[in-house]
């Protein structure tokens, strides 16, 4: 079974959440369904986001109308109350998404966080553009190690700056971008974090398991999306998802 140990970290704040009796027992919604491109994006003037080539499913839930979202290859259904979903152990995919979009969704129900559903039509451009100036503002001409394809984003990195581009996906490996191959992300994280200045990773690491190396870099690490958000919040992590709706 495997448990990031940053679930051990945020393990102190489920409880703490669940210490209070009428917050433990709210109804939890949990929709697993693959959402339409449309459903899920909106238009954003391309067809090579993964939400819409259907390798990444969008796990949402809603607690009291409030909602939180996280990517999973594992979507599932629940129906229950919060209790049930914070003592599931986080010892796959599926109960990892379903933990971190329910955190996600009870933290936006308490104000402490915004930007937990994704952003649709203009906004990954939006995004993208606002990064690259973001990162030439604070930290100047970085070279980037980019963890997790976001199409919108890589494509202007890498016309921007040195920027090497790592994912899981096998459809991607060797694609080029902007004459930038897209690398394994089963590779030697010491010999990426000994070339880059600094990392921009997919939030949906915390759930697929592999976000503890980012969180002992030296680095600095900007993690970027929905998925991430609660998590962001209590571990102080540096997030960058400026247009979540």
């Amino acid at each position: 079974m495997v448990k990031p140990e940053v679930f051990n970290k945020l393990a102190p704040y489920l409880q703490n959440l669940l210490a209070d009796k009428e917050l433990s027992s709210a109804s939890v919604r949990i929709s697993g369904r693959v959402l339409t491109s449309k459903e899920a994006i909106g238009s954003p003037g391309r067809d090579d986001f993964p939400l819409q080539k259907g390798k990444e499913k969008l796990m949402q839930a809603v607690v009291d109308g409030f909602a939180g979202q996280a990517f999973t290859d594992m979507p599932g259904e629940f129906e229950g109350v919060l209790e049930e979903i914070f003592s599931l152990p986080p010892a796959d995919n599926y109960r990892r998404a379903a933990i971190i979009a329910t955190l996600n969704a009870v933290m936006r129900k308490q104000g402490k966080i915004s930007g937990t559903v994704h952003c649709k039509d203009s906004g990954p451009g939006k995004c993208s553009s606002m990064l690259i100036e973001m990162i030439r503002s604070e930290y100047g001409k970085p070279k980037i190690a980019m963890i997790g394809f976001q199409p919108a984003m890589a494509d202007l990195l890498t016309r921007n700056f040195d920027t090497r581009i790592f994912d899981l996906d096998p459809d991607n490996i060797g694609k080029d971008i902007n004459g930038t191959r897209i690398e394994s992300g089963n590779c030697s994280l010491d010999e990426v974090e000994a070339w880059c200045d600094l990392m921009l990773v997919t939030g949906s690491t915390i759930v697929n398991g592999s976000i503890d190396a980012f969180l002992e870099t030296d680095k600095p690490v900007i993690f970027y999306g929905t998925t991430i958000a609660g998590a962001a919040d209590i571990l102080g992590l540096k997030r960058f998802c400026p247009v979540s709706l």
